[in-house]
This record gives C-alpha cells, sequence and structure tokens, in this order.
C-alpha cells in the first residue's frame, strides 16, 4: 500500500521537483481550497445583506480593483522584499480579515458596507499574495520543469478552486454564515505554515537604492523590450476584453439563449473545470509533441471558435460541449503563458513583470465587462459574444505572425534589467 501511495505521489509530484516545491504546491492548494470556498460563500454573504443589484455588483468590482490600483506596487516591493516572508506577512493579513469578517458575521454586526469593506482588503491582499507565491516556482523548480511544475499549481487550481471549493461554501453557508469564512481563515493561516517550510535560494543582486516609481517603470520598461513577454501582455490584454464582455453577460445568456435555470448555470463552471481537468492530464503528453508557440497559437483559434459557437447555438448540450472545450483550452494557455514568461524574466524582475501582465489581465476584463454590458443592452444577449468573436479574429490575424518571438523565447538569453 505505501509503494501504490509512493507511485502517485512521485506522479502528481516528481521527486525532481524537489521538497520546497512541494510544500509550495500544498501551500497553493490549502489556501485555493479557501478561496474556492468564499467563491460561493462571499456572494451568498453579499445577497444577504442586501438586494440593490449595484451593490451586489460593486462586491465583484472591489475585488477585480485591487490588481489595477496595486499590482505594479505588488510587483516592485515582492523583487524588493524577502518573497516568502512577504506571502506569509500577506496571507497572515487575509486570515485575520477573515477571522475578523466571520465573528462579526456571527454576532450579526457585518452590515453590507463591511462586508464590502472586507472583499477588498481581501482582494488587495490576494493581489500582493498571488503576485509573490508566483515568482516562487522558477527559484524553487529547474527551467526544464516549469511546465510541469505551473501545470501542477493550475491543476490544484482547477480542482479545489472551481469543483470542490464552491459546494462545500455553499454547503458550509447554508449551515451557518460564518462558518465558510473561518474556515477560509484557517486554511490561509495553514497556507502560510507550508510557505515558512520553503528555503529558496539567495537572489544575487546589486541593487542601488532607487524610489519605487523607479522600479515599477523598470518593469514597465523591461516588458516593452521583450519582444516574447510584450506579446503575451498584448495577447492577454486583448482577449481578455473580448472574453470579459462575452462572459460579463453569461448568466443572462444562459437563462435567455439556453433556457438554463440556477442549476443549469451553476453547470456551466463545472463542465469547464472538468474540461480543465483533462487539460491537466494531457499537458505533459501535448508539450512533448507541440511547440509552446505553436499550443498559443492553437488556443487563440480555439477562443475565437468558442465566441462564434456560443453565438450562434440556441443548444444547451451543444454549448456544453463548447465550455468543456474551452475549459481544456483555458487550461493550457494559462499554464503555457506563465511558463514562458518564467522562463524569460530574470529573477531579480519576476515579480514586476508578473505584475504588468496581471494588471493586463484585469484590464482587459474591466474594459471587456462593460463594453458587453453596453453591447446586450442594446443589441441583445448574443451581441457580446459576435463582439468577441470579431474582435478575436481580428487580432488573431494581426498577431499571429509576432508569436514567433514566444517561438524563440526559450533560444534567447533574457535581458539583464537596465
Amino acid at each position: 500500500m505505501l509503494g501504490v501511495s509512493s507511485r502517485i505521489v512521485e506522479s502528481v509530484v516528481p521527486h525532481r521537483l524537489g521538497t520546497g516545491f512541494r510544500w509550495l504546491l500544498a501551500s497553493s492548494w490549502t489556501t485555493n481550497l479557501g478561496d474556492g470556498i468564499v467563491l460561493a460563500a462571499g456572494p451568498l454573504l453579499v445577497a444577504s445583506r442586501t438586494d440593490d443589484a449595484f451593490l451586489v455588483a460593486s462586491a465583484a468590482l472591489l475585488q477585480w480593483l485591487p490588481p489595477l490600483l496595486f499590482g505594479l506596487w505588488a510587483g516592485a516591493l515582492t523583487d524588493r522584499l524577502d518573497r516568502r516572508r512577504l506571502v506569509i506577512a500577506v496571507d497572515t493579513v487575509r486570515a485575520v480579515v477573515l477571522a475578523l469578517l466571520a465573528t462579526a458575521v456571527l454576532v450579526d454586526a457585518a452590515p453590507i458596507a463591511l462586508v464590502l469593506v472586507a472583499m477588498f482588503l481581501l482582494g488587495t491582499a490576494e493581489t500582493f499574495a498571488d503576485n509573490a507565491s508566483s515568482t516562487l516556482v522558477p527559484m524553487l523548480v529547474h527551467r526544464d520543469d516549469l511546465a510541469v511544475a505551473n501545470s501542477r499549481i493550475q491543476a490544484g487550481f482547477v480542482t479545489v478552486n472551481q469543483l470542490v471549493g464552491p459546494p462545500i461554501g455553499a454547503a458550509l453557508f447554508a449551515a451557518g454564515q460564518a462558518t465558510p469564512f473561518f474556515a477560509d481563515a484557517l486554511l490561509v493561516a495553514a497556507g502560510a505554515v507550508m510557505i515558512s517550510r520553503l528555503r529558496l535560494p539567495p537572489v544575487h543582486t546589486e541593487r542601488v537604492a532607487t524610489h519605487i516609481r523607479h522600479d515599477i517603470a523598470e518593469g514597465v520598461r523591461w516588458v516593452r523590450h521583450h519582444a516574447a513577454v510584450r506579446t503575451l501582455v498584448l495577447t492577454i490584454f486583448i482577449f481578455n476584453v473580448t472574453f470579459g464582455a462575452a462572459w460579463s453577460v453569461l448568466v443572462l445568456y444562459a437563462q435567455q439563449r439556453l433556457g438554463l435555470g440556477a442549476v443549469g448555470f451553476g453547470l456551466v463552471t463545472t463542465v469547464q473545470a472538468v474540461g480543465g481537468l483533462v487539460g491537466t492530464f494531457g499537458y505533459g503528453w501535448l508539450t512533448r509533441r507541440i511547440s509552446l508557440a505553436n499550443l498559443m497559437r492553437i488556443g487563440l483559434v480555439i477562443e475565437t471558435l468558442t465566441h462564434l459557437a456560443l453565438a450562434l447555438t440556441t443548444t444547451a448540450w451543444f454549448a456544453m460541449g463548447v465550455f468543456f472545450v474551452f475549459g481544456a483550452h483555458a487550461f493550457v494557455w494559462g499554464t503555457t503563458s506563465v511558463t514562458i514568461r518564467q522562463r524569460a524574466v530574470p529573477t531579480v524582475l519576476q515579480g514586476r513583470v508578473g505584475s504588468v501582465n496581471l494588471v493586463g489581465v484585469f484590464g482587459g476584463l474591466v474594459v471587456g465587462a462593460g463594453i458587453g454590458g453596453v453591447l446586450a443592452q442594446h443589441y441583445g444577449v448574443t451581441a457580446p459574444f459576435w463582439f468577441a468573436f470579431v474582435g478575436s479574429a481580428v487580432f488573431v490575424v494581426l498577431i499571429w505572425s509576432q508569436l514567433r518571438h514566444v517561438a524563440h523565447a526559450d533560444e534567447q538569453d533574457a535581458p539583464e534589467p537596465e
């Protein structure tokens, strides 16, 4: 029995990735479980405090704003400070905020204003934690194993954050409104303890005293001058504009176009997560046969055709198949993108370059959501999907040749910071 369990562990987390990475992976999966629990419990808590649509929407906006407001600062601090200690400190703050929120809910002293403030604080802390955590993988894992390591990180996100966590969160909320937030506090605290077990290699840098704005500008400048990473950031921004436009009205699309109720709409996330798991299991096979640049090209085509298929169909079962394929694509794309970036960026710039990418991600989502809302209001619920298809198709044509930079990213020495 011990031999079987050892083989399973070796298959999931190969020994060559190191003990440090195993602690990091355990921390990532643990905190993602907590985040998945609150993914369901958070909106339920907001809805229990108000039926004002503006306030309900504000809760989501307040969790999207921190990466835009503080993302670049988080990247600069990640590169200035001890990354392990930064993750521990921020996760500790997250655990405290969650515990205080849970206590307020328990004693019935959590009005909607307090809940919204807590959402903003948690989103801010998560911005700093996620940025710093993402820089730890290339410090612990050999360059050639980054694809495997990132696929394991992403697999945990898909499994516990999107599949396992939300139903647990909904069940715990039904049992007691404070319970899911206490549970998340414990899981985040446990994740911080696991990070404390890491031993990172020293980062050798001859940094002179500079203002933090100089550090931020250095990261932005590096992205602008590195063709492969610049292409990745531009692509994720544009594709998140089109994705954000379509997905911002997904609940209305599911109800009005596909005729799905609440349970059916919930299945959309589940089906995408299952597709992500398939992408997890097949990622190693794909990367042995297809170059990373071609994987990204294929992904762009799949996402473009996803919008077209959803714009055309009125059949729920067909749409579910599309969501399944999209889920697999999203996993493969995300893992490939972060692997290329980690291979290309010098260790001392990982935080700042990652934060530029983060701003691109959330900037695209916010812009896209605004466009999608206006289009759906004036031209119907499928209009954002047509916009997403046309916009994605045009961008694929324009960016296609630029993806050659991604193909050569592994062959080039990463430029040193100026």
